[in-house]
């Protein structure tokens, strides 16, 4: 069992020595303030982001299902949230929680949070994590094999793999995902200057082991850089 945790613990000082580069927020942007998304603001938004982003999707992947299904959680107590899963069938979902849309101060917001939750299904995030988690599981499962661990022990490793395997790319996603959003936005006719101000209002996560989100200055100067690249208004 010592053996596994010192082998444990050098790959995590190794995982911990990658360094992840951080950008000062720009001060010429002034944060803008929540007053909420009404279900009319939702409706209109969805209308032009889905068909845009189905475009975008089929013009970018071959064989993934573009038929996105984007609603509102029905539950009222649900907290504050935005995502992109999979249906039983397959269809890419995007679901907003009404608690959610009140944490948005306009269209131009609304959008880009659609199109950067789009942007993960077309970015095919999902199989890409989960293709990770396994490869985690079966990389420290098998060290642990070879170090003589016990079924627990083996067991341990295997799941302590798939949550690190999992997580080990969660930001790159989350910035792959900002960049494509960004395109998508301009492309619905909004804003992602303006929508990009979200990140302002949002919590810093920072630059946390195993976080699932970069910092926040980090996301905005790649849709700062997004939008000068491409030329988008």
């Amino acid at each position: 069992m010592r053996r596994l945790a010192v082998l444990f613990a050098l790959l995590f000082v190794a995982a911990c020595d990658v360094p992840v580069a951080t950008t000062a927020t720009d001060p010429r942007i002034q944060s803008s303030r929540a007053v909420g998304m009404s279900r009319a603001d939702f409706a209109a938004v969805q209308s032009i982001v889905e068909p845009t982003a189905e475009r975008e999707c089929r013009n970018r992947t071959a064989g993934l299902n573009c038929d996105f299904l984007i609603n509102i959680d029905p539950n009222r107590n649900a907290p504050p949230n935005a995502f992109q899963t999979l249906d039983k069938s397959g269809r890419p979902r995007i679901v907003f929680t009404q608690a959610m849309l009140g944490q948005l101060a306009n269209r131009d917001e609304l959008a880009f949070v659609m199109s950067h939750e789009a942007a993960h299904h077309i970015r095919n995030h999902l199989a890409r994590q989960r293709q990770n988690a396994i490869s985690g599981a079966i990389i420290l499962g098998g060290l642990a094999t070879l170090a003589g661990g016990t079924p627990s022990d083996i067991a341990n490793a295997q799941d302590l793999g798939a949550t690190v395997g999992a997580r080990g790319y969660s930001k790159e996603f989350e910035l792959e995902a900002d960049e494509l959003g960004t395109i998508i936005t301009h492309r619905a006719g909004y804003r992602p200057s303006v929508g990009v101000q979200f990140f302002y209002r949002l919590p810093d996560p920072g630059d946390r082991f195993l976080g699932t989100h970069p910092p926040n200055p980090e996301r905005i100067n790649v849709v700062q850089s997004t939008i000068r690249r491409y030329g988008l208004n």
